[in-house]
């Protein structure tokens, strides 16, 4: 069994080390131009060079949860898609995802800026029924999300494709059902998939829905939001912030309307990283349960996108 590693913006050497020493009977190379062909590859983000060349893969891993940019490439029909389920990233999330929510709903961030100009001051505590929190996708890591936000006693909302039951969340689904959620929720943290349906869904429109003083948090993808709504919004009052962690173009570019806007909270897209040792572990038992014909989860589903 040979596998081969091509990942881009990070050294794919332990990976390799580790996959070895994780399937000690296979042969694991790390993928260069020309290469033997693979049973089976481990990928971030590859050049379409390396799909054209190995058209007989089995199956190629992604190490990260979101497919998006595997799936803008042509891959051949017999090569299974298969993203990580969790290997410690949806912790990640929910611990990243609820400092922004309780950041904001303490007004954390104005205290600070209080502190930096010498002024002590107090404000008035909040209501957290005033604040009730949606999330946007009901995967792995949302449906992570919104169970570590409940634990806060904010009311939580939940939306996806599909119907989900999730103890405390109050579940919608299908495009039927969106306005009422976005309605519902003063403060939104998007989780969801990047797919044609899903590109610019976070726009003048439906940020419009939700309620005065509302706030986004987008861990999921740049390309979900329309930069220009959000800034509209935001200096018409209508929402009070934005953390953001995900951008249509990283790093972001020098000059965007972004980097300095008063209401909006930046990270460089570090909200849950990919944790290698735990991502190489999966992987190897993935790998050895296709190799005896057994199913495994996190099976990308090229029509759906995710």
């Amino acid at each position: 069994m040979h596998i081969t590693v091509c990942l881009s913006q990070q050294k794919p050497e332990p990976w390799q080390e580790g996959l070895q020493a994780a399937l000690p009977d296979a042969t694991v190379s790390v993928w260069q131009p020309g290469a033997a062909a693979a049973d089976y590859a481990v990928v971030w983000a590859p050049p379409q060079a390396f799909f054209d060349e190995q058209p007989g893969l089995k199956a190629a891993f992604n190490t990260g949860a979101g497919v998006d940019a595997l799936l803008s490439l042509r891959v051949a029909p017999s090569t299974r898609l298969v993203r990580l389920d969790d290997a410690g990233m949806s912790v990640q999330m929910a611990e990243f995802a609820c400092h922004a929510v309780i950041r904001h709903f303490r007004e954390l961030d104005a205290y600070e800026a209080d502190v930096r100009e010498g002024r002590w001051s107090y404000r008035k505590p909040r209501a957290r029924a005033d604040f009730p929190v949606g999330v946007m996708g009901l995967g792995v890591l949302g449906e992570r999300v919104a169970r570590a936000l409940t634990v806060f006693d904010f009311p939580v909302h939940g939306w996806s494709r599909s119907p989900k039951t999730i103890d405390g969340v109050r579940c919608h689904a299908g495009e039927a059902q969106l306005d009422t959620f976005l309605s519902s929720c003063r403060v939104l943290v998007n989780l969801l998939p990047l797919t044609p349906q899903t590109q610019d869904i976070l726009n003048r429109r439906t940020l419009g829905l939700l309620r005065p003083g509302g706030y986004l948090v987008n861990l999921a993808r740049g390309a979900h939001l329309v930069d220009e709504d959000l800034l509209a919004l935001l200096d018409s009052g209508h929402l009070a912030g934005a953390a953001l962690d995900v951008f249509r173009t990283e790093p972001l570019p020098a000059g965007h309307g972004f980097w300095n806007h008063p209401k909006i909270t930046l990270t460089p897209h570090t909200s849950a990283r990919t944790l290698r040792e735990e991502s190489i572990a999966q992987i190897a038992r993935k790998i050895a349960a296709l190799q005896r014909g057994e199913p495994v989860a996190g099976e990308v589903d090229r029509q759906r996108g995710y």
